[in-house]
């Protein structure tokens, strides 16, 4: 009797594709930098900090195709031109991944409007933006591609001082499913992870704030614990993977258990 062979399982599936990791100068960014990597994608690792940027790169597989382009996003309209000379020399992206962004805890008498601006400029506009280049004919992947949107709990759930920071992380999570119908018939894939509290470099200085008691009670609200960066790279790559080629407009909420309760 003849045994049917199973199908084979790609140890590479990003092999041959290019990604743009934005904050990939550390924490979540970095980590799905190295994910990405080691899955075989090639990489541009997008950030201010041209120095932390190269520690990610160092800490790549060896020999993994990645370019460092050291760029500030607030300045919005550097964004498009950067992106087209970058794949004039890099070649083609298959696809993106906005992870940068920042988070202020502001009490409403302490949400300025420049405040605000400042955190939906980084964490909206900015990866709009990304995406307007993404989709230009001379920069998308002959293919199509994949978006991949680094959301927050708290676009979900309220929690005292967080008005701005949830307005911005709310956008996202309204604004993919517009997106993702709209870029269907061109083949690109539009999702988003929302992310409870994990352990970063950015989390830390802003946790540096919090007593120790505080501190415990936030990680407590997690019934899994705080997260880790590899926690959220491990679920980015699934999304961004080209072989769930039927996952679009989807929020996934990967958060300990902390919006169960």
């Amino acid at each position: 009797m003849s045994q049917s062979r199973l199908p084979s399982i790609s140890l590479q599936p990003f092999e041959g594709r290019r990604i743009l990791v934005s904050g990939a100068g550390s924490g979540i960014g970095r980590a799905i930098a190295i994910d990405l990597a080691a899955q075989g994608a090639k990489l541009v690792l997008l950030g201010r900090n041209e120095q932390k940027l190269a520690e990610t790169q160092a800490l790549l597989a060896t020999g993994r195709d990645a370019t460092i382009l050291p760029m500030d996003l607030t300045a919005l309209d550097q964004i498009i031109p950067k992106v087209i000379e970058l794949v004039g020399h890099v070649g083609r992206l298959y696809g993106l991944c906005h992870c940068a962004g920042v988070v202020q805890t502001l009490p409403l008498a302490a949400s300025t409007p420049a405040r605000i601006e400042a955190m939906m400029r980084l964490n909206f506009s900015a990866g709009l933006e990304l995406c307007r280049a993404l989709t230009r004919r001379e920069v998308l992947h002959e293919q199509g591609g994949t978006m991949l949107w680094i959301a927050s709990v708290y676009a979900h759930v309220g929690a005292p001082g967080q008005t701005g920071y949830a307005a911005s992380k709310g956008a996202i999570t309204a604004a993919l499913r517009s997106l993702a119908l709209e870029l269907a018939p061109r083949h690109v894939r539009v999702n988003c992870l929302s992310p409870g509290f994990v352990a970063s470099a950015m989390t830390g200085t802003h946790n540096s704030q919090l007593s120790a008691e505080q501190w415990a009670r936030i990680v407590a609200m997690h019934p899994l614990g705080a997260g880790k960066p590899d926690d959220v790279a491990r679920a980015a790559s699934f999304l961004l993977d080209p072989r769930n080629t039927w996952i679009t407009g989807t929020d996934l909420i990967i958060d300990g258990g902390y919006t169960l309760r």
